[in-house]
């Protein structure tokens, strides 16, 4: 790819009498060539062999390293670049184990099934008579499993099998148990909030169940860069780990840029959406031969930007242009994976389905459709080009919300800052006691077994379980209680009830799913569901069934959900200061009902109605953090009774969008509540709580950095050129009071008070 003649053309598009440039900033990050170091001494030759023959006649220090210290015994977490060599390193040291010792066994466990079956393909490329492996999910055939079970000695799979089948099946597992010398947990910085906590929990029922029957595995687990790697390892395991994220090994030269669509009208604030910014560069980079992913925030951006840029593009390239993303079936997923490897399609407009280690072939650029939520998702994203050593591109199209906008301002944040830290919480008692009653189901627990493997939090959560009545004490061992099926219960994905079906009413085509959590606010009567650039509207919804009935549409709009939230403070578990601002943080019981939609305008977002709907509350439990502004506050700040609600609505928006910057999450990850007067606290309260049952130690986070926090919030605020408040600052996508009221100049005089400051 000639990039830069790219970005000469990009240059080109930043007129003069534009009031500032779209492009912001490009980061060149230099080529790096490589310095092998020499094969393991001790690797069997016939392993040795198979490298060679593969093209490996070194390997990349980091590699070397992490070999060294599995050989020493210890549990290790690779946390390097993408396409640096992780995958040959656990690949290495079973292949060495399987041809020294015959009867070893190891288990691979990848976030996904697509990844597991992917990675497949390096195993078989080592061409080792020793290595008999073989996935294991949810798409294996019945009739293969007992085979499998039996003569396989290294098994792939996902924390889902793990958890529903393998696990509660054990005995059938007791031989490959009793062998198992390497566990690999890869992408293990997908394993963050609530899903992170359910995977440590299906880790330490695995480690048990090991023990049981006399096995003793080291762990291998693999990252992304992340700010925490041997933490992150620890809290899943419940094991010692050693770190390796030195990454020594090639790349090509990369130029990063940072584009901010142009504003439309500088006065409202209003950009050009990045959603069509994004389409528009996908389109000039296929016109250019450019094989490139988009990545996109969610299912309906990408297939936004797959349709907008197909609509512009000659006939003969629109069908080299596809959308990929969760939800889609597992054999279309399978079909466009291939095609893209296969250089049959030119470019991809995907979500963070396709972020992980899928073999895609060698990509040339790299569309961010907005920041990804955290540093390393997005060197994930950006690290799918330039895999063959070349130079390529990426560009992070700025969305229009504050933490896009305080980036794009502030690339040291991005470029120059380490990366975040992953965050998980283990003691949660909404994962942890549903996981002690899958592990009493699969073994009685023994007096000191909660402590031991899943953590000192562990006892009490038993007893509770026990006079709950889902377990039973008998003899000294805890049982499940025999009327239960606790796994059934678990879904590790999902932290929003079940699952709901999209289905087409005049096919009966399965289109794809959606957890409770969403569904209400997603699939609901009248909402617009988008499908492979194809557009349908709701025609209902049966809670009962937990189906979505749609029919294709070609309305012009799009829809947004109204509702209404409600908290109590049940407990404060912390406290301290942001400046000389009170803060806490503790739990909360939050009520939301969404009370109707609004149908909006594509093209200008204007309010073509508002319809009323009757859906049940939702009640959550989880954990917050909240400022109390006390009336001194709001008198220093200058604010009128009649601008508070505004001004603490507005500062409860901005900062919720800026909470990504200090805690490894997405906006959507989390929720707010702002109140002139809440009668918990006894005074005008902003609340930001964590979107999932018990939390997921997100705005644990955020009170720790709470001076961080709103010192950002402040400077997106105040920075902003529009006058009276906008999307890039103190709008949110995602408020059920539609925006309304919102107060942007009170806003800035309440942060700059809740810092100390004085204002105006």
């Amino acid at each position: 790819m000639d990039v830069e003649g790219f970005l000469r053309g990009l240059q080109a598009f930043d007129a003069p009498d534009q009031d500032e440039p779209s492009l912001r900033h490009v980061e060149r990050l230099p080529a790096r060539d490589p310095s092998p170091e020499p094969l393991p001494a001790g690797l069997p030759d016939l392993v040795r062999d198979r490298l060679d023959l593969l093209g490996i006649h070194g390997l990349y220090p980091h590699q070397r390293e992490a070999l060294d210290l599995l050989d020493a015994g210890r549990n290790v977490i690779l946390a390097t670049g993408t396409a640096s060599g992780k995958t040959l390193v656990y690949n290495l040291a079973f292949a060495r184990a399987a041809v020294e010792r015959a009867k070893t066994t190891a288990l691979y466990v990848f976030p996904t099934k697509a990844l597991a079956r992917d990675q497949l393909r390096p195993v078989r490329g080592l061409k080792l008579p020793a290595i008999r492996a073989a996935v294991y999910d949810g798409d294996t055939a019945q009739a293969e499993r007992p085979l499998i079970r039996r003569n396989a000695n290294l098994v792939l799979t996902n924390p889902d099998m793990l958890h529903a089948s393998i696990l509660p099946r054990h005995p059938q597992w007791a031989d490959f148990f009793l062998r198992l010398g390497l566990v690999v947990v890869d992408e293990a910085h997908t394993a963050r909030g609530v899903f992170g906590s359910h995977v440590a929990m299906v880790l330490r029922r695995l480690r048990r169940v090991v023990a049981h029957y006399g096995g003793e595995p080291r762990f291998v687990l693999a990252s992304a860069t992340i700010g925490n790697p041997a933490e992150l390892a620890e809290r899943l395991t419940g094991l010692p780990f050693a770190e390796v994220t030195a990454d020594a090994s090639p790349r090509g030269e990369k130029s990063f840029v940072l584009w901010d669509p142009p504003l439309v009208d500088v006065e409202l604030g209003i950009r050009r959406s990045a959603i069509s910014e994004a389409s528009w560069l996908l389109r000039l980079l296929v016109e250019a031969d450019v094989r490139t992913i988009a990545f996109c925030r969610s299912r309906k951006a990408s297939e936004l930007v797959a349709e907008f840029a197909r609509r512009e593009l000659d006939p003969s390239l629109r069908r080299r242009v596809k959308t990929y993303r969760a939800g889609y079936l597992p054999e279309e997923r399978r079909k466009l994976e291939r095609a893209l490897a296969d250089g049959e399609l030119l470019a991809v407009a995907a979500t963070t389905a396709l972020e992980l280690g899928i073999d895609v072939g060698s990509l040339d650029a790299a569309l961010l459709a907005g920041y990804p939520g955290t540093r390393a998702s997005m060197w994930q994203q950006a690290g799918r080009a330039g895999r063959r050593g070349e130079p390529s591109l990426a560009v992070l199209v700025a969305q229009d919300d504050p933490l896009d906008q305080y980036l794009v301002n502030h690339p040291d944040d991005l470029f120059a800052k380490p990366a975040e830290a992953a965050v998980i919480d283990p003691t949660n008692p909404y994962i942890l006691e549903p996981h002690l009653a899958c592990a009493a189901r699969e073994q009685p627990l023994a007096a000191g077994e909660p402590e031991a493997f899943f953590g000192p939090e562990a006892a009490a959560a038993a007893d509770h379980l026990v006079t709950a009545g889902v377990l039973v004490r008998r003899r000294g061992l805890l049982h499940a209680a025999p009327d239960r099926s606790p796994h059934t219960d678990v879904d590790i994905r999902s932290a929003g009830g079940a699952t709901f079906v999209i289905v087409d009413a005049d096919t009966g085509n399965l289109l794809g799913t959606v957890d409770e959590a969403r569904a209400y606010w997603t699939v609901h009567p009248g909402a617009i569901y988008l499908h492979q650039g194809e557009q349908f509207e709701v025609q209902e919804l049966d809670l009962a069934r937990r189906v979505a009935l749609v029919q294709a549409s070609d309305a012009d709009h799009y829809t947004q959900v109204r509702d209404v939230t409600d908290v109590e403070v049940l407990d404060i578990l912390e406290e301290g200061e942001v400046g000389d601002t009170p803060g806490a943080f503790g739990a909360l019981r939050v009520t939301r009902q969404v009370i109707g939609y609004q149908r909006k305008r594509a093209s200008t977002q204007e309010v073509l109605a508002e319809l009323p709907l009757a859906l049940p509350p939702q009640t959550l439990t989880t954990k917050a953090l909240w400022w109390l502004l006390e009336p001194r506050l709001l008198r220093r700040a200058r604010l009128s009774a009649a601008a508070v609600p505004g001004s603490l609505h507005a500062a409860e928006h901005a900062a919720i969008g800026l909470l990504p910057l200090v805690a490894t999450c997405d906006r959507w990850d989390i929720g707010g509540l702002s109140t002139p007067m809440h009668p918990d606290t006894g005074v005008a309260t902003i609340f930001i709580y964590d979107g999932y049952p018990g939390g997921a130690g997100i705005t644990e986070r955020g009170f720790v950095s709470g001076e961080r926090l709103v010192q950002a919030t402040l400077e997106t605020v105040r920075d902003c050129r529009c006058a009276r408040g906008c999307p890039s600052c103190v709008q949110s996508p995602k408020c059920g009071n539609g925006n309304e009221p919102l107060d942007k100049t009170g806003a800035v005089a309440l942060l700059s008070a809740m810092l100390g400051r004085a204002w105006g």
